[in-house]
């Protein structure tokens, strides 16, 4: 979709000027006509999307006009008064306001005029006439305006203005013709403007703009629509999107197509004219009722309500009475077929509020008994809501006692496992020590029978071989423990703060601080028991005990926390 919206409108200088860039205008001229000439279709839904967005956002536009008239008058300001300068200022002014604002276009054209005469120029005084008197024919001040041409001595005209002359006259009676109410007198009316016409023909070079506007008009007339075509391609391709000029193309390109009957071509063509007519700010708008009309045969009431009402105020703020004429009677019946339509779509509204009314009830019943049906449902919901809960709760327990036979099991198998290891180690220790004690009973005999007494009574008094077999037994206790729990130490010394770990020495399996908590592991608590084993006093291991809780991180959990090492 094409958006005028966003083409690069430049605002520069202090002039106000706009411009378009060419290969901007190129590429929208491209687009415009692939559907024509590619496949012969109109993009029509599109640009009236894009003509409903131009007249919500028309203000957009016209603050661009005002600025630019409002940098024209703050210039004219600064310019001597009756001068030359200011007669072109001004002009620049009257051109904003031509298609913005009839009564000022005409004000500062009466302005110029003025100016005109105190200068005694006597060009420019004719060019301003002219150009008056122009206006004047869309005012309907059709007496003035001949009146105001004819202060003008014709031998007196130079060349340069002699089109404006002929197209003066040609517009005012043209005008005449169209809109008399004495019909006697219309074709008199035709007569004259043609006869202009002609005159204007004659002076006219090739390549000015009336000529090509002259000669679509008479190809369209005598039903050469194909060559009226290629004329109007020509101004197309010649003139901006968003201008005045476009929008005036456009307009006499849907004319050709409405005598050729194409009603596609005619609103396509008939909408981009209107969209240029807003986005230059031209409250002129004969496209958009023409527009209105067609979509109101159309059935498209919404679109033409608001396409002509739209147009009508624009017009009113433009105040040109004969274009308010031409509208007023189709913004007559279009509104009164629009009040009709909105009639009926309210009795088809009051049609649909009884039947809805019907439905509402039906509805009510309906959740009603939806209602009962969901609160047996909560109930049932309910309940078993509750059996679940307790089978959960009942399959928790299940797995919390799984869980206590898994640790049971556990502490069964490695209890069976000590006990196992513990077994073998202590008979192993009473085969030795009974190997041991007949070893020491050959011994004495042997003492005895040599007559070796002091020496025996020597050996008995002293502790060295006591002591021996202490540590044998602890080394052995040591082997056995660590077999059944070789990491025992490196499990132990995480519990430790870092600097309180356990260093054993070279050659040891256990000190006394590992043989008490290797003890506790085995399920020994009892101080007394382990005082025993260790050959301590019982207070001795109270202390011990309490030192090294005291080196824990864990102090309170470590018995527990020593008994989980596997």
């Amino acid at each position: 979709m094409f958006s005028f919206e966003k083409n690069p409108i430049i605002f520069t200088g202090n002039k106000g000027d706009f411009k378009i860039t060419m290969k901007l205008k190129q590429l929208l001229c491209i687009i415009f006509f692939i559907p024509e000439l590619l496949f012969g279709q109109y993009p029509v839904d599109s640009v009236l999307q894009q003509l409903d967005e131009a007249i919500l956002y028309h203000d957009l536009h016209n603050q661009q006009k005002e600025l630019k008239i409002k940098l024209l008058k703050e210039q004219l300001m600064s310019v001597p008064v009756n001068s030359e300068d200011e007669y072109e200022v001004i002009k620049k002014i009257y051109e904003e306001y031509r298609p913005y604002l009839l009564d000022s276009a005409i004000h500062y054209k009466n302005r110029n005029i003025e100016i005109a005469k105190h200068l005694n120029d006597s060009e420019k005084l004719i060019e301003s006439k002219l150009e008056q008197a122009y206006l004047m024919a869309a005012t309907g001040m059709y007496l003035e305006a001949v009146n105001l041409i004819k202060t003008i001595d014709r031998n007196q005209l130079p060349n340069a203005l002699l089109i404006e002359y002929f197209d003066t006259f040609r517009h005012i009676y043209s005008e005449l013709a169209f809109y008399t109410q004495d019909h006697t007198r219309s074709q008199q009316y035709w007569d004259i403007s043609n006869n202009y016409g002609d005159s204007l023909i004659n002076v006219l070079t090739d390549d000015h703009e009336l000529n090509y506007a002259i000669s679509e008009t008479e190809m369209r007339n005598s039903g050469q629509y194909e060559e009226a075509l290629r004329i109007n391609k020509i101004k197309l391709e010649k003139y901006n999107p968003g201008t005045r000029e476009y929008a005036i193309a456009c307009y006499n390109r849907a004319i050709t197509y409405r005598e050729m009957g194409n009603k596609n071509g005619e609103k396509y063509y008939l909408a981009l004219s209107a969209l240029s007519d807003i986005q230059s700010s031209t409250k002129d708008h004969a496209s958009l009722w023409m527009l209105a009309e067609i979509l109101y045969d159309e059935k498209d009431m919404e679109r033409a309500y608001s396409y002509i009402r739209f147009s009508w105020n624009e017009t009113v703020e433009f105040n040109a009475r004969l274009r308010s004429l031409q509208s007023a009677e189709i913004l007559s019946l279009i509104d009164r077929t629009y009040q009709a339509t909105i009639e009926k779509k309210n009795n088809q509204l009051q049609t649909y509020i009884k039947i809805i009314s019907g439905l509402v009830i039906l509805l009510a019943v309906a959740l009603a008994l939806i209602y009962n049906q969901m609160k047996r449902l909560a109930a049932i919901r309910r309940d078993l809501q509750e059996a679940n809960a307790r089978l959960i709760k009942l399959n928790d327990e299940l797995q919390q006692v799984n869980q206590q036979l898994q640790v049971v099991n556990t502490d069964l198998s490695e209890s069976n496992h000590i006990k196992e290891e513990y077994i073998g180690h202590f008979i192993k220790l009473c085969s030795q020590y009974i190997d041991k004690m007949d070893e020491f009973r050959r011994m004495v005999n042997k003492k005895l029978n040599t007559g070796q007494t002091e020496e025996l009574h020597h050996i008995i008094r002293s502790r060295d071989m006591m002591e021996k077999e202490i540590e044998a037994l602890y080394r052995d206790f040591d082997k056995a423990f660590l077999s059944i729990f070789p990491h025992f130490v490196e499990k132990v010394n995480e519990l430790f703060f870092e600097n309180e770990k356990i260093e054993l020495k070279n050659g040891e399996l256990l000190n006394v601080d590992l043989r008490i908590l290797a003890l506790v592991r085995l399920g020994i608590s009892n101080s007394s028991q382990i005082a025993d084993f260790l050959r301590y006093s019982v207070n001795t291991i109270y202390n011990y005990r309490a030192k090294i809780k005291n080196k824990t991180i864990y102090r309170d959990e470590f018995e527990k926390m020593i008994m989980m090492i596997r």
